[in-house]
């Protein structure tokens, strides 16, 4: 169940050498408050912490297939330069790959909280390669400053509970602050209480969900595989690995089944049971495949088909893991009493203690005990990284076929699981819909009092009292809200502090440039250069001089400049209809029954012609013409007036008049 102390740090999946985190993998680091001062944390202690722990969990863990590795743990006592975890700190480490069995990660947080809770001493972090997943479970109660940009080294399990530190007492935490805060102040970064609720709901169901999640059934297999699963059950994870995650090449393998079948379509078949997870036995199910040509099945009419044609694929897929790790050299090498002896010597275990000395006698019996007792946890782990050599270790033994005609084999489980699940699934649906629909009213509800709070009038008006005055104030206050990448929001009593920018200058700028680009204006040559020069080296002390010496210049041409401009634009707005869409300042309310003298619709140009036909616009009441006449044109029908003044919290009354 846990690897010994890692044999050679470069190759450990924890090293930075891996530049990419593996997919389906979640990984996990135990720090016990001891590490945070080296000097009382020593091998043989967290030796020891090991060694309590692998026995705490062995009541949950014994009887269960992982689908693809089984939780382990790896002490890190010397400091490692290239760990992922801590490079310094002494810890505990391990990593999980669960592939398309997510039941197997949540069993390993449930795993985490009851170290936690079993030993209060201890601070653990656990991740993935999607990043903080319990705060991904979590997402709907986390505070707003909390993301994925600002969660690194806050997120911890302690004592049986989340803890965030939190961002007012560290800012940016390194992971050594970190552990000290909630170490010395674990009151304040415990996460809030639908936080926990969260969390806690998804492994509320375990240990009692990991037994559920077992299938047993029946299978007919021939005798070589048989005898290796009813020797090692848990090399049935790599069998329906090898099965599922088939290529071409490996098939070659199964097609001659050189290692499994060694007599051919004379092979016997037996019938075994066999434990493996709810999702292996839906990948074997549910993938059509054809037996090759020299293994043994029975006719289709055969009762027993079934059952022979699940063993078929069990023992295809052990086939081809293990030629594919046999000829690709991907045989782990394991670990024993020489290698670790080999790892304490460089750690520095011995602390330089002579061999054969009472201190060194001691210590050696101690690194011998703990070997022996954690060799025994991690006999699974040992075998899914060496399975080749197990295996040939199992066949070199003798067995034969009436071995297994004896045994009675119990029935199959239900696994009707399988086929009635849409229940679960709209039961789970339901349940993430119903978590969202209350976090909008939530959010809602506050949005809905900060408008009122910000804005004035809103939806609390009724039809019958309605102001088409609110329309100019609440979208004046919405033009004047603050807004992010996120959208537009109300600022928070935040003093945002101005832009320091000087009006006068940068027109003073703007004109420089383009008086030295035109030439136009009145200033000498010389001037011309002196004001180029300036702008374009932005010297406080040449600023200076040089605007002394063109303000007077300066004024003339902003002025002239500004009269040029605007000539222009009314030039080319007056060949237009844009003019006759506003309402002028000096017009009577709409619906008077005078009538505005006609403008004259020629091309003049006269300066008197711009100033009658361009007197300025009244901003509010075309707003709000504009917005009524696009929510008439919706006849009552959703559409972009409707939409933009509801957001705003404003509901207009229908148009009863409309047609009459």
């Amino acid at each position: 169940m846990a690897a010994p102390p890692d044999l050679d740090p470069s190759s450990s999946i924890f090293s930075h050498k891996n530049s990419r985190l593996p997919d389906d993998t979640v990984f996990y680091a135990i720090f016990p408050d001891s590490s945070l001062t080296p000097t009382s944390t020593t091998a043989a202690s967290l030796h020891s912490l090991h060694l309590q722990i692998l026995q705490t969990l062995t009541p949950f863990t014994s009887d269960y297939i992982w689908q693809h590795e089984p939780f382990s743990l790896s002490p890190s006592a010397s400091p490692k330069p290239s760990c992922l975890c801590s490079p310094h700190l002494p810890h505990l480490h391990g990593k999980l790959r669960v592939g398309d069995n997510l039941d197997d990660e949540w069993f390993t947080v449930f795993l985490l909280f009851h170290i936690s809770s079993t030993f209060p001493d201890l601070s653990i972090r656990v991740w993935d390669s999607d990043g903080e997943f319990l705060l991904i479970e979590a997402a709907f109660h986390l505070p707003r400053w909390l993301n994925p940009q600002t969660s690194s080294n806050r997120v911890f399990i302690r004592r049986g509970q989340v803890h965030i530190v939190p961002r007012h007492r560290l800012r940016n935490p390194n992971l050594t602050e970190a552990l000290n805060f909630i170490a010395a102040f674990g009151e304040e970064s415990v996460a809030a209480e639908p936080v926990q609720a969260a969390v806690k709901n998804r492994i509320s169901e375990y240990p009692e969900k990991a037994r559920r999640n077992m299938h047993v059934v029946r299978v007919r297999v021939p005798a070589a595989v048989a005898q290796v699963l009813s020797q090692e059950p848990c090399l049935v994870a790599l069998a329906v690995e090898g099965f599922y995650d088939r290529d071409i090449d490996t098939m070659k393998y199964a097609a001659k089944m050189e290692r499994f079948l060694n007599r051919g379509r004379e092979e016997e078949l037996v019938c075994i049971s066999v434990k493996m997870s709810r999702a292996m036995y839906a990948q074997l199910v549910q993938q059509t495949f054809q037996a090759p040509k020299c293994y043994p099945m029975p006719n289709r009419s055969d009762s027993a088909y079934v059952e022979a044609e699940l063993g078929m694929k069990i023992a295809c897929g052990l086939e081809m893991m293990y030629q594919h790790r046999r000829k690709e050299g991907l045989e782990g090498k394991g670990s024993t009493w020489e290698a670790f002896r080999e790892s304490l010597e460089r750690s520095g275990y011995f602390e330089g203690l002579l061999p054969g000395s009472k201190e060194y006698q001691r210590l050696m019996q101690n690194a011998e005990e703990y070997y022996r007792s954690s060799a025994s946890f991690s006999r699974a782990s040992e075998m899914m990284s060496a399975p080749v050599r197990r295996i040939d270790e199992i066949l070199a033994l003798p067995y034969s076929v009436d071995d297994f005609k004896r045994v009675d084999v119990p029935p199959s489980d239900d696994d009707s699981w399988l086929y009635n699940g849409e229940d679960e699934l709209n039961s789970e649906l339901l349940e993430r819909q119903k978590e969202m629909e209350l976090y909008d009213l939530k959010h809602k509800k506050k949005q809905k009092s900060k408008e009122q709070d910000n804005v004035g009038p809103s939806s609390s008006s009724n039809a019958d009292g309605f102001n088409p005055g609110d329309i100019a104030k609440t979208m004046q206050a919405f033009v004047e809200k603050v807004s992010s990448y996120k959208g537009a929001e109300v600022p928070e009593n935040r003093n945002l502090k101005e832009v320091d920018l000087d009006v006068d200058r940068f027109f003073k700028d703007v004109e420089s440039m383009m008086k030295s680009h035109g030439g136009e204006e009145a200033a000498s040559d010389d001037d011309i250069e002196e004001g180029s020069s300036s702008d374009l080296d932005f010297d406080d002390s040449e600023d200076e001089i040089d605007s002394a010496e063109l303000s007077e210049d300066i004024e003339d041409g902003e002025d002239t400049f500004m009269h040029s401009y605007s000539d222009a634009l009314n030039e080319e707005l007056k060949s237009t209809t844009l003019e006759k869409s506003f309402v002028r300042a000096n017009e009577q309310a709409p619906g008077a029954n005078e009538q505005a003298p006609k403008k004259d619709e020629g091309t003049s140009n006269a300066p008197e012609d711009m100033e009658e036909d361009f007197t300025p616009v009244d901003v509010d009441v075309n707003l709000v013409k504009s917005l009524l006449d696009s929510f008439s044109s919706q006849q009552g029908l959703p559409g972009p007036a409707s939409n933009l003044l509801g957001l705003m919290g404003l509901q207009l009354p229908q148009d009863d008049k409309k047609g009459k």
